[in-house]
């Protein structure tokens, strides 16, 4: 009985482990739990995000990932319109602490602002040493606590973000 009991107990384990996500590219994305996609929409463009049941974002132009050994992203290179991109993060405590990127020459550096929840509460950006800080408002979360919509204002405009999420089952 008692080898039984142990033999599922190890077995349950096994699919508790697996069932985990292995990669953290939707923690990348601003969001947690099982997302199959994300539909992200600023000043009426939109643009979907896909990952795998392991966690691993999937997105057109999208190469060159590379991980460390716990499945956090480090860094990727992105096509759109014949540029390439160069991105790299870095992460603290299981969230992103600043993302930069090469653009026109110049290095842009994003760091979220996290509130007392480990919410992204707004943003500061960095290029070539000029500093911007944004702050989100009327933020709507879904039933899994991930934003499904905020405000910014950027030279006078205020620009809504509303984004969609799809999830695992």
């Amino acid at each position: 009985m008692k080898k039984t009991f142990m033999t599922i107990v190890l077995m349950a384990f096994a699919f508790a482990m697996q069932a985990q996500t292995k990669f953290h590219d939707v923690e990348a994305n601003e969001a947690t739990g099982p997302v199959k996609s994300i539909t992200n929409t600023v000043m009426g463009r939109s643009q979907t995000v896909t990952f795998t049941p392991e966690g691993k974002m999937q997105l057109e132009g999208l190469s060159n990932q590379v991980y460390d050994n716990d499945g956090y992203l480090q860094s990727y290179t992105i096509s759109a319109n014949g540029n390439q991109v160069n991105v790299t993060l870095t992460w603290e405590n299981g969230r992103v602490k600043s993302q930069s990127m090469g653009v026109m020459g110049q290095t842009v550096t994003t760091s979220p602002i996290y509130d007392e929840n480990g919410k992204v509460t707004g943003q500061t950006v960095d290029m070539a040493g000029q500093k911007m800080t944004t702050n989100f408002t009327d933020i709507k979360y879904d039933e899994r606590g991930n934003f499904i919509s905020r405000k910014t204002s950027m030279m006078g405009q205020v620009i809504e973000m509303p984004r969609t999420i799809e999830y695992y089952e």
